[in-house]
């Protein structure tokens, strides 16, 4: 009678175990689908640090603070820009929009600004990309306060936003700019004078 309950008991805890191993298995698999095609810190770091070479000394303390505020993105664009300010402004850049499960894409982008801003740069961009639904969800209007970036050794961070899409460039380069502005980017998927 007690090897029969121990036998039951033990049967029962087995079974027991079996479930939970396959009930959490779906959801498991589920997670690290989702998560496959964002980019960890150490992606980007690397990413980084390929492109931007001897200035990347603070890069990754700047990735640090945007994944502590906005999580792992599902996207980031190398690209060059330059631009220049006398109270009103104008950017112009271009680079690549890579993704884990699309591929890499061209990306244009263009953009004027407002505000107290005077002086021109030339930068090496890198934006990472947040809530990025499909490829053609990049293409459009960011808007933001370029005033309110995160500087640390040289590198620059803003945020701009659009339909819940975030896009985080992160610049360094040479020139001097100083100020704040309003504005936002036009992102295309050819180059175009018009920023508009």
């Amino acid at each position: 009678m007690i090897a029969s309950r121990f036998h039951h008991s033990a049967l029962t805890l087995f079974l027991l175990s079996l479930l939970a191993i396959v009930g959490l298995a779906p959801s498991a698999h589920a997670q690290s689908a989702e998560n496959s095609s964002q980019y960890t810190a150490q992606e980007i770091i690397d990413a980084g640090h390929g492109f931007f070479g001897s200035t990347s000394g603070g890069l990754a303390k700047i990735v640090e603070k945007a994944f502590q505020s906005y999580g792992l993105p599902n996207g980031y664009i190398l690209g060059q820009e330059a631009s220049g300010a006398f109270i009103g402004g104008l950017t112009y850049g271009e680079g690549g929009l890579y993704t884990k499960n699309a591929g890499q894409h061209d990306v244009f982008w263009q953009g004027p600004s407002l505000g107290w801003d005077y002086g021109g740069s030339g930068n090496r961009t890198m934006m990472l990309v947040y809530n990025l639904p499909s490829v053609e969800g990049v293409y459009g209007r960011f808007g933001g306060v370029s005033g309110s970036a995160y500087v640390i050794a040289g590198l620059g961070m803003t945020v701009l936003k659009r339909d819940g899409v975030l896009v985080v460039p992160i610049r360094t380069g040479v020139g001097a700019r100083l100020g704040i502005n309003v504005g936002y980017l036009k992102m295309t998927t050819a180059p175009t004078w018009n920023p508009f």
